[in-house]
């Protein structure tokens, strides 16, 4: 008798617990992983950056690269303007982005 109850209670709980597996499963497919997937495409993208390459920094300033470190990439802004910038600032390339007219 008392395996039965045992044996039918190992089961409630587990129709118990399926709902917060599941839970954790849709979380999972819907924001962790495209995440890291993100993540991962940002930094093959920071590793493969070479000179010429237009990029745009998380605040917003946009260069060309014209010199690259090991953690630090030189962005030129203007003609006779560059800055020094961390290589995990950058952000995205810009290099099919079109040319604004002056």
């Amino acid at each position: 008798m008392y395996n039965i109850i045992l044996a039918a209670s190992n089961q409630n709980m587990l129709f118990q617990m399926l709902p917060l597996a599941l839970v954790f499963v849709v979380i999972y497919f819907l924001m962790i992983r495209p995440q890291s997937k993100r993540q991962k495409e940002l930094a093959k993208f920071r590793d493969e950056l070479k000179n010429g390459d237009k990029v745009v920094t998380a605040g917003g300033i946009y260069g060309k690269v014209v010199g690259i470190k090991e953690t630090q990439i030189i962005l030129q802004v203007d003609t006779n303007t560059r800055i020094k910038v961390d290589k995990s600032s950058v952000l995205r390339d810009m290099s099919d982005a079109p040319e604004e007219k002056k």
